[in-house]
């Protein structure tokens, strides 16, 4: 129904998410590159570098997540749909985080 308030709180539960993703997917990019320096104490081999293109492409999908998160703040009607991709994106990132640190932590002497 019209003028009951329940699609404001919709509205401002979803830009209350984006604005919480937004800055945190920028900052897991920052993250990311921290470990990827991290990981150069690790010695020389494969394991190493395909933690680094994992943490590069990690990188990369928190940018996104970023970009699609601040789509969503912007007005338009694809708003909520914007939201859904960029959350399910920064869950994959926070996967793929949690997965190279781990292997990182078992190669790293």
């Amino acid at each position: 129904m019209p003028g009951d308030g329940k699609a404001s709180e919709r509205d401002l539960s979803a830009r209350g998410l984006s604005a919480h993703i937004l800055p945190t997917s920028a900052t897991m990019v920052g993250v990311c590159m921290t470990v990827l320096s991290i990981g150069h104490l690790a010695p020389r081999g494969e394991v190493r570098v395909a933690i680094d293109k994992l943490l590069a492409v990690d990188a990369i999908v928190f940018l996104v997540s970023a970009v699609l998160s601040f789509m969503s703040l912007r007005p338009g009607q694809s708003r909520l749909s914007y939201e859904s991709w960029g959350e399910l994106l920064f869950i994959c990132g926070l996967a793929l985080l949690a997965l190279g640190a781990v292997v990182l932590a078992f190669v790293i002497n």
